[in-house]
């Protein structure tokens, strides 16, 4: 009984969760405070990405021997919005133009006003303007929005009038020629205050080779970073296309997949433009083989003038408080140890200017040891726990002979 409760406790034991300390951090960089009495940044760049966790879990600032706090944040587009439906208000023709009046009630601003129109295939002007009494008072002229619908040709629609911020009660919108009062379902009104995203270029990639159908991008990047994003160039030159576009990684496993588009056209005098030159990718890596390859689908298209492709990476920051310190050390390079879990973190906001800090290069840690053997017991000595088990059955067989023994002398 002793030896198999010693065997158990052997097989069940575990190592404590893992602690962090310098000597267990196979690399270091100086960290050259922007400004000591202020909210400081870093970026995370590819020697960073390519020595640490994939998560990141394993960065540490020290000062000295004592660590300090921080907070890990992607620089992604943010969109923060107040949305509310209009109420619709005398809809009718006048000289054969569509107008109405919309009510802006329950919302203190708003910059943006979308129109849901029951209509395809179109290209109108909308003229706006403001005031805070129905159909009299001082009125306040916008500038005109271009709609357009262009369902035929498979390049998308926009029905969204972009204003400057505004806190007008009214809103008197008179369309072009095209739309029906019958046509106009519904409007909401809304507030959006938008946050570009920080983009760190990645890799690059070859000249783009035309294949049947279809032009082929072979790009070079960094095993370990996450790509976020690919952007393109295509000579101004080339307007009015829309070309899907598939991102593969390792093995030809599709990565990511989208739609380049540039729209001008003019229609009857009024000029519609719009483009989407980047297409979005879900933080992959192009793992050990360090490649992407990216197809356009041009069906019976021409190629486009494709004059650059570039992988990109969601910049990531780490912000922390300097403290009045000039200087610091970031620590990175620990499998084994998980991501922190601070206050700082918990509660952290950024500044309204944040001082960016300056890495120095990457190196060794001089002082590192790497961890010892945490590994249980029974991963560790696995040649004892054999030797232990074949005693435990050899004692249990000879319990059991000598037992058989007793009962047969009698």
């Amino acid at each position: 009984m002793k030896a198999g409760s010693l065997f158990l406790l052997l097989v069940l034991a575990a190592p404590n969760p893992p602690e962090a300390a310098i000597a267990y951090f196979s690399n270091v960089r100086e960290i050259h405070v922007g400004q000591p009495d202020r909210q400081n940044f870093i970026v995370v760049d590819e020697e960073i990405w390519n020595h640490s966790r994939a998560d990141l879990g394993d960065l540490r600032i020290y000062d000295g021997d004592s660590p300090l706090q921080y907070s890990l944040s992607e620089q992604r587009a943010g969109i923060s919005s107040e949305e509310v439906e209009a109420k619709i208000l005398n809809v009718g023709t006048v000289a054969g133009h569509t107008e109405f009046d919309l009510d802006a009630q329950g919302i203190a601003a708003y910059d943006h006003v979308r129109l849901r129109l029951e209509a395809k295939d179109f290209v109108v002007t909308a003229s706006v303007a403001g005031s805070n009494a129905l159909g009299q008072g001082p009125v306040t002229d916008f500038a005109p929005s271009t709609l357009y619908d262009f369902s035929s040709e498979h390049l998308g629609s926009s029905t969204v009038l972009k204003l400057p911020a505004s806190s007008f009660r009214y809103l008197h919108i008179k369309l072009a020629k095209g739309i029906l009062p019958l046509q106009v379902k519904g409007a909401t009104i809304s507030n959006v205050r938008e946050q570009q995203a920080s983009w760190t270029k990645v890799g690059s990639c070859s000249a783009p080779q035309q294949k049947p159908r279809a032009t082929v991008i072979v790009c070079d990047v960094p095993p370990k970073v996450p790509l976020n994003r690919v952007s393109f160039q295509i000579a101004a030159s080339q307007v009015n296309f829309r070309r899907t576009v598939s991102v593969e990684g390792v093995n030809g496993v599709q990565e990511a997949s989208g739609e380049l588009s540039r729209v001008r056209i003019n229609r009857a005098g009024t000029l519609v433009t719009s483009e989407e030159m980047a297409i979005a990718v879900a933080g992959v890596s192009a793992g050990d083989a360090g490649k992407i390859t990216i197809s356009v689908e041009n069906e019976d298209n021409p190629p486009l003038a494709i004059e650059a492709v570039q992988p990109l990476s969601l910049e990531r920051r780490v912000y922390f408080d300097p403290k009045g310190k000039a200087s610091l050390k970031l620590y990175y390079g620990d499998e084994k140890l998980s991501a922190p879990v601070y206050d700082y973190a918990r509660f952290f906001h950024v500044d309204t200017s944040p001082a960016e800090a300056v890495l120095g290069l990457g190196s060794h840690n001089p002082e590192y040891t790497g961890r010892p053997d945490d590994r249980p017991f029974s991963d560790r000595h696995m040649g004892i726990l054999w030797a232990a088990m074949i005693l435990a059955v050899l004692a249990l067989a000879a319990l059991a002979v000598r037992g058989m023994r007793s009962e047969a002398k009698p």
